[in-house]
């Protein structure tokens, strides 16, 4: 029996009366994200070496504003990207395999591009960090064909997603063996030891404008095809049986959310390193906030996404100035403290 879709889509909006629509609540919770990111960046431009500094005076002395105009604010304004592409990554990955625990991370997608940036980077000879075009295109490659790798690599370990503990397995094996491979080939090279230390531990300090465009760029297509591909997302949610009695064809449709999976991921960890638990608690945040179907969500989190870290890294430079914290450090610290307490929530 076929299924119409518009009743499935309206159980999914319906609030009682008089309680909030939450189409109104999702654009509040999107202005209000839009507004913290405004803020923190701001805030971004005036965190240096020394500390929070005003912006507006540092913009009247030459060298100063050169400061801010080409390394604070591609960096502030990476850190955005960077955790919108995760935040992104992780509402379709959550929705993909119908997981709140699902994210880049524990699928495998994260090691897999980063085994695919540490190959490249031996293979060509260049620093993780380089500004010019083509290494930056060259690195979102090698880190989306690394994550494509790898997340089909769990699904066929997996056997599909409908084995939710066997999912999580298999993501956790792929990850710690494709991160292990990552590791032994660059310690089979010493000379690319240092450079990639700094990748492994997530940095936003050598986000160039070519970075921050190349990102803004993936994120613009991959936000569009998570929201053309939202109602595959809210079939999921109902099972496979309804997602396809409402005649939606599972197999071509899953293929391209991993691939707006991986190129989200892929992108991300190229210009940024590894960069843990923005993709797992940006769409947790929004949940807590509003109920929506996907295609407000990925939009929300990935909002989400960027705020997190965007405050992630002013507070890596701003905590122990004149020393710098690795904002993935951070993050892991922060996310796992998150987790800990959505786990002990959940016991209760």
């Amino acid at each position: 029996m076929r299924v119409p879709a518009a009743p499935v889509m309206n159980l999914l909006e319906h609030t009682p009366t008089g309680a909030p629509r939450p189409q109104r609540r999702a654009w509040w919770l999107g202005a209000g994200l839009l507004a913290l990111s405004l803020v923190l960046g701001v805030l971004g431009l005036g965190v240096g070496s020394t500390g929070l500094e005003a912006v507006w005076q540092m913009l009247a002395d030459p060298v100063a504003a050169q400061i801010v105009r080409d390394i604070r604010a591609p960096r502030t304004l990476g850190a955005f990207a960077a955790g919108a592409l995760l935040g992104l990554a992780g509402a379709v990955a959550q929705g993909l395999f119908r997981n709140p625990l699902a994210d880049p991370f524990l699928l495998g997608s994260a090691s897999g591009a980063s085994l695919g940036v540490v190959v490249a980077l031996v293979s060509l000879g260049i620093s993780p960090f380089a500004a010019g075009w083509a290494v930056r295109l060259g690195l979102t490659g090698a880190a989306f064909m690394g994550a494509v790798a790898a997340v089909l690599l769990t699904l066929a370990l997996a056997r599909g997603v409908q084995h939710t503990l066997r999912l999580l397995l298999a993501g956790v094996v792929v990850g710690v063996v494709l991160g292990a491979l990552a590791s032994l080939v660059t310690l089979s090279f010493p000379d690319t030891l240092q450079a990639m230390q700094v990748f492994m531990l997530g940095s936003t300090a050598f986000v160039g404008w070519s970075a921050c465009a190349l990102m803004a760029g993936v994120w613009l297509l991959c936000v569009t095809l998570a929201w053309a591909l939202a109602r595959v997302l809210d079939g999921l949610v109902l099972g496979e049986a309804t997602a396809m009695s409402l005649g939606l064809p599972l197999a071509p449709l899953r293929l391209a959310l991993v691939g707006v999976l991986a190129l989200a991921t892929g992108s991300a960890v190229a210009q940024t390193g590894l960069i843990a638990f923005v993709g797992l608690a940006a769409p947790h945040l929004v949940r807590a906030v509003v109920k929506t179907t996907h295609a407000p969500l990925v939009v929300l989190s990935s909002l989400m996404g960027g705020a997190l870290l965007m405050l992630a890294d002013t507070l890596s430079r701003g905590l122990l100035a004149p020393q710098e914290l690795p904002v993935g450090v951070l993050t892991a610290v922060l996310g796992g403290g998150y987790l800990l307490w959505l786990m002990g929530r959940g016991r209760r």
